[in-house]
């Protein structure tokens, strides 16, 4: 069983240099210093293959870790977009059979985040982008957005969605008065999956997937809690006059991956939702690289757990082997 894993994070020294530049923490979590996981995440070498063997994934498809250039000034994110994803092409020649890339995309300029998706996809190879939700306050189905999804709608390349830390008032409103306690529950606890699972929502009733019936969204997370809901909030479908009953496009434009977080219950949550033909697989690295020596505490998903957790699954072995990498092929085919 090939396992490509989708959610594989790394920084490269122009963001580290542009994000120091926008205010964004140095903390380790973003590549910062010389903590274990601090040089996880910028390695793209030995050290990541070594831990890659070690979970059992095939390929890495890397990309940014949040928040990208997403919140970068005009200039920046053009520059710094074009820059990482020239160093990540240069990567993935070293090493086709190991690691693909997602490109990074200067949403803070929309017209030149069209044209740089079509330069990654037709110049450079990539199979599609990574995107975080929001671009400083505008969210991801803002109109001015409508160009790049009919981009990569027109080259048939999906675009995934990472999440990033809630705007300031929801950190403040829903957060605040917990200590560190707060800062986990307003990110990787919880409010990351609520920033970006609104967002998916938003994008639909406000009709971007009606304009653009082919454009294909990979969620990760487990769909962003909003999998979990889907039949209340399916009622509010008719008031939308969407084109299509709401569940329907999460199993149409929808991909479904579980970002590391080793639950059964969502495996087969997503399972029964969108159905195996939509699910696709990603460990979140070095996020998930958990509490074993060098590591940051988010999970512990234990050595060799990416390949066991699919191998346990309770899935036929065709599914799974559709989940581990066919269904993947099968999106990026361009077909």
């Amino acid at each position: 069983m090939r396992i490509v894993a989708l959610e594989e994070h790394l920084v490269l020294p122009v963001v580290l240099e542009a994000w120091a530049k926008a205010g964004i923490p140095q903390v380790p979590q973003l590549g910062y210093g010389d903590e274990p996981f601090a040089r996880r995440l910028r390695d793209t070498g030995e050290g990541r293959l070594a831990d890659m063997d070690e979970q059992g994934v095939d390929v890495a498809v890397l990309s940014l870790a949040t928040p990208g250039v997403q919140n970068l000034t005009d200039a920046d994110a053009v520059s710094v977009a074009r820059e990482v994803n020239d160093t990540l092409a240069e990567i993935v020649a070293a090493r086709p059979d190991r690691f693909q890339a997602f490109a990074a995309i200067p949403t803070p300029v929309p017209e030149q985040a069209a044209a740089e998706l079509e330069r990654a996809v037709t110049q450079l190879g990539f199979p599609g982008a990574m995107l975080y939700g929001r671009t400083g306050t505008t969210l991801a189905d803002a109109p001015e957005f409508d160009d790049l999804y009919a981009t990569a709608e027109r080259l048939r390349v999906p675009l995934h969605f990472h999440p990033q830390t809630p705007l300031r008032p929801v950190l403040e409103a829903y957060y605040s008065g917990l200590g560190a306690v707060g800062t986990g529950l307003a990110t990787a606890g919880l409010g990351w999956y609520y920033d970006l699972g609104v967002q998916y929502l938003r994008m639909i009733f406000s009709g971007v997937f009606d304009r653009h019936p082919g454009l294909q969204v990979i969620a990760g997370h487990w769909g962003e809690v909003v999998l979990f809901y889907l039949d209340h909030t399916g009622i509010m479908a008719h008031n939308a006059k969407l084109e299509r009953p709401l569940a329907d496009y999460f199993r149409q434009n929808f991909w479904i991956a579980g970002s590391g977080t080793v639950s059964e219950r969502y495996l087969r949550w997503t399972a029964e939702v969108v159905g195996t033909d939509r699910m696709l697989y990603s460990t979140d690295y070095p996020y998930t690289f958990g509490t074993r020596p060098g590591g940051f505490p988010f999970l512990d998903t234990g050595k060799g757990v990416a390949r066991s957790f699919l191998e346990k699954a309770p899935f036929t072995q065709e599914e799974k082997n559709a989940i581990g990498s066919g269904n993947w092929e099968r999106l990026t085919a361009r077909t």
